[in-house]
Order: C-alpha cells, then sequence, then structure tokens
C-alpha cells in the first residue's frame, strides 16, 4: 500500500478532517468551541498541515504535497512525469473527499441545530469576504505564489538542509502566518484538493438543512492556486532558487 498515491491520499484526508474539523468546532453550534475564532481555525490548520505532511510521507509520498498546485510546481521543474503527477493530483483530491465525509460523520447532531447553511458549508470549502471574483482569484494566486516560493525558497541549497522532520513543522509553521496575513479575504485555500474534495463530500453527505455548494465559486480555489504554483516556479527557476 505504501506508494506515492496511496501516501498523498492519505495526507490530504487526514489535513482536510482536522482542518474541515478545526473550523467545525469553531462554527458549528453547541460544539464546546463555537466561537473560539479565526485565530483557532489558523492554528488548526497549521496543525493539519503538518500531521498530513508526516502522514503522507510515512504512507509512502516522500514529496509530500498534499496540494496539487505544489505537485504542479513540480512538474514544472521535472520532478514528475506528467501521468505520474495527474493521478496525484486525482488522489489528493479524492483524499479531501473522505476528509469531508469524516468531518461530516464526526460532527452528527451539530448540523441539526446549526441553522445557517452559509456555516454548514464554509465548515468544508472557502468563500469570499467580499465576492469579486477576479479580485478572489487574485488572492489566490497572490497567497498560493507565497507558499510555494517561500517552501522552494525554504528547502534551497542557499539555505541549507533540515533536519530530519524538521520540514514539515516549518511548512505548517508557514501556513499558520499566510492563514494570519493573507487568509482574511478568500478564506486563503491555497490548494485546490482541499477546496474541491471537501466541496465534493458537502454536495454528496446527507447534511440536514444544507444549502448549495456554491460551485460558481469553486473554480476560484482551484484555478488560483494552479496559477499561483506555476507563477512561484518560474519566479524561483529565475532566481536560482530551483
Amino acid at each position: 500500500m505504501s506508494t506515492p498515491y496511496f501516501g498523498e491520499f492519505m495526507g490530504v484526508a487526514v489535513l482536510c478532517f482536522l482542518g474541515n474539523g478545526v473550523v467545525a468546532s469553531s462554527l458549528l453550534k453547541l460544539s464546546k468551541a463555537e466561537g473560539s475564532g479565526w485565530f483557532n481555525i489558523i492554528t488548526g490548520w497549521m496543525v493539519a498541515v503538518g500531521m498530513g505532511v508526516y502522514v503522507a510521507i510515512a504512507c509512502g509520498a516522500p514529496q509530500a504535497d498534499i496540494n496539487p498546485a505544489v505537485t504542479f510546481a513540480k512538474l514544472l521543474n521535472g520532478v514528475y512525469a506528467t501521468p505520474e503527477a495527474l493521478i496525484i493530483m486525482v488522489a489528493q483530491v479524492a483524499g479531501g473527499t473522505l476528509g469531508g465525509c469524516l468531518t461530516y460523520l464526526f460532527f452528527r447532531g451539530h448540523w441539526e441545530v446549526t441553522e445557517d447553511p452559509g456555516i454548514k458549508l464554509a465548515v468544508f470549502s472557502t468563500g469570499p469576504a467580499i465576492r469579486n471574483y477576479g479580485q478572489n482569484l487574485l488572492c489566490e494566486i497572490m497567497a498560493t505564489f507565497m507558499l510555494v516560493f517561500v517552501i522552494f525558497a525554504m528547502f534551497s541549497k542557499p539555505v541549507g538542509g533540515m533536519a530530519p522532520g524538521f520540514g514539515p513543522f516549518m511548512v505548517a509553521v508557514l501556513v499558520w502566518g499566510l492563514g494570519s496575513s493573507l487568509g482574511g479575504t478568500t478564506g486563503y485555500a491555497m490548494n485546490p484538493a482541499r477546496d474541491l474534495g471537501p466541496r465534493i463530500a458537502h454536495a454528496l453527505c446527507p447534511i440536514p438543512g444544507k444549502g448549495a455548494s456554491d460551485w460558481a465559486y469553486s473554480w476560484v480555489p482551484v484555478v488560483g492556486p494552479f496559477i499561483g504554483g506555476g507563477i512561484a516556479f518560474a519566479v524561483a527557476k529565475s532566481a536560482g532558487i530551483l
């Protein structure tokens, strides 16, 4: 079972279960963490990213991208052949769907008492604070650029190698910082699998009182991260980081 595809699947499943879970805990009615706020959410996502990377590595994915935008940037850098990258991306989205389904199961009972369907959707997927598709896309491009470019910088030769197991921790800290600084406009998806997989779960799971899955917006947290990841590769390559 230990293959890059299984590792990416499991890593994203853990990422989304823990990440969606902290949003659910913070937003759903009668949760003991209800109202705990943005700081709790970005901290939970920080842990989710770090644990997802560790699980991905342990389950056979040494690259541990857990993000199609990162996989795409590495494809451009020659790390993957195109067929391998595409299968990894499918596995990542499937893992995100599983993580979303697990979130639904874990919080049964809280869906019924939470009246707002928008809050229920927010547990699974991102949405803009101010809906303006062009600006929302730009935010996702810029945030994902910072994610991928800084990851390339952290693991570059000029910076030097990291002790085994320390890299995932630093990536998690980066995501925490990005959530604090750049997350307020669109919810900082920065990861097509993190948004699309749980959004599919929201559409599929029998969540009481749910509304639509907002497919009209769903392309933004998919397209934006791919563009941001591609630009990050180009800049990193030009700067001699790669």
